[in-house]
């Protein structure tokens, strides 16, 4: 049912396995434990953009608390109305809820399908998922992309003595599976090996919901939803990872604390990334601000009156160009009427002359 991602998730673990064993050795612990840790390397290399993305959601839900809270004052009466305006107001600022839940949705099912394929390195339990194998069989049998002979590498790979595929509380009829491939373990082997690793995968999920619950508002702080939310990352979580530690396989635990190293550069690196464009947001109002502020000893000149006395002055231009224009034209007419009206006239010195003639 799940083999669409049991074979993947398989094949990037067999690719780092080999990438590995070329320098330490196929069989090395060593060798395992760094195909695991690149197996969530690969995954998280992959999610980045989606993960910036919840991240600036987030962001953006922070800042849209005050509206949210005046849509529930407003309509709390009438949750489809409500649900409406939620949607129209998500709508207008571009929100996408589902990009703040895409990257642990898919961080999910590569948990479970690491967890079906390292459990699959030994199949001799008989509980849920196990096929009850003897420890030949099983030793001789593939395990999706890894062939037998990976499989018994598997079973012979140790860190400081403890397979990768046990934990503490496994029963002792599936520790006889790596009997023949570097003897069985004990529980204190596999026990100082998997509690410091429960106690830095809990104290690495703790520092990580901390930077998380750290960046949030006051106001989405104040939200229950979020304040519950806050206590079930801060200590719920963390303590529960050390509480089923010993129900985990070491490669699982490995797991659990690659991602939360990886989760926590991501962080640091993402969110020093927006303060620093926050910052130079800021930097650039300021220098807006200073540009237009008046010098220093300069009377302040009102910006919207400069407008309105430029545009008084524009229209009183026109008006009076279109006065003068208009005189002009009358003139005209009215000179052009004594013309028709009078005929043409006589010079003033032409009575004189005739005069002087006669004389």
């Amino acid at each position: 049912m799940l083999d669409i991602i049991y074979w993947p998730v398989s094949a990037i673990l067999w690719f780092w396995h080999k990438a590995f064993g070329f320098v330490f050795g196929p069989d090395s612990g060593l060798t395992w434990a760094l195909a695991i840790v690149f197996l969530v390397f690969t995954l998280r290399l992959v999610l980045y953009k989606p993960f910036v993305k919840q991240v600036r959601t987030t962001k953006q839900m922070q800042e849209l608390q005050p509206q949210i809270k005046e849509l529930q004052k407003k309509y709390k009466n009438d949750r489809e109305t409500m649900a409406k305006e939620m949607q129209k107001l998500q709508k207008e600022h571009g929100f996408n809820p589902l990009m703040g839940c895409l990257p642990v949705l898919v961080q999910v099912p590569v948990f479970l399908g690491l967890f079906h394929v390292l459990r699959s390195f030994n199949r001799t339990g008989h509980g849920w998922g196990q096929l009850g194998m003897s420890p030949y069989d099983n030793a001789h049998t593939a395990n999706y992309i890894f062939s037998a002979t990976d499989v018994q590498s598997f079973l012979s790979a140790r860190i400081f003595g403890a397979p990768i595929a046990s934990f503490i509380t496994a029963p002792a009829s599936e520790m006889q599976a790596f009997a023949d491939w570097g003897g069985t373990p004990t529980k204190l082997n596999i026990a100082m090996v998997a509690v410091p690793l429960m106690i830095i995968a809990g104290l690495a999920t703790h520092f990580n919901a901390r930077a998380s619950v750290n960046r949030q508002t006051p106001e989405a702080a104040a939200n229950p939803q979020a304040a519950i939310m806050n206590k079930l990352s801060l200590w719920v979580f963390p303590l529960g990872v050390m509480v089923g530690g010993p129900f985990l396989m070491i490669g699982i635990l490995i797991y659990w604390v690659a991602n939360n190293i990886w989760t926590y550069g991501q962080q640091h690196l993402v969110f020093g990334r927006m303060d620093k464009e926050e910052q130079e947001k800021k930097a650039k109002k300021l220098e807006l601000r200073a540009q237009n502020a008046p010098k220093p000893g300069a009377k302040p000149v009102d910006v919207r009156k400069r407008v309105q006395d430029a545009s008084a002055e524009d229209q009183s231009s026109t008006n009076g160009t279109a006065a003068s224009n208009g005189t002009a034209k009358q003139s005209a007419k009215q000179g052009g009427a004594k013309r028709k009206s009078g005929g043409q006239q006589r010079p003033g010195n032409r009575g004189r002359a005739n005069q002087k003639r006669k004389r």
